[in-house]
């Protein structure tokens, strides 16, 4: 049974910082992409960040500059350290594990909510 567990979301006032895990549990391995996807109350799910299994990692231009991927294959997990959190970055934070287009598994989501 392939399962992705997001923690670390949460309530931060405009500015803060946040780090989001995504345990992965199964058949999920390191040869597997990792991303960050986030959907806004109302709006489609966007792409937020990748890391492939060699370690290349890709932004959204929205969080370039703030927001870093990493991962750490020896615990089958990948963060997302949020810095400068903005009001607009409020949503629901969704882990992906991408091989092909039937390994394609996501986590429940983890609220994160930036507000004063």
């Amino acid at each position: 049974q392939v399962q992705l567990v997001e923690s670390g979301g949460g309530l931060v006032q405009p500015g803060g910082s946040l780090r989001l895990s995504c345990a992965a549990s199964g058949s999920i391995s390191s040869t597997y992409a990792m991303r960050w996807y986030r959907q806004a109350p109302g709006k489609q799910r966007d792409f937020v960040a990748r890391i492939t299994s060699g370690g290349a990692t890709f932004y959204a231009d929205s969080v370039k500059g703030r927001f870093t991927i990493s991962r750490d294959n020896a615990k089958n997990t990948v963060y997302l350290q949020m810095n400068t959190l903005k009001p607009e970055d409020t949503a629901v934070y969704y882990c992906n594990a991408f091989l092909d287009s039937l390994k394609n598994y996501w986590g429940q989501g983890t609220q994160v909510t930036i507000s004063s």
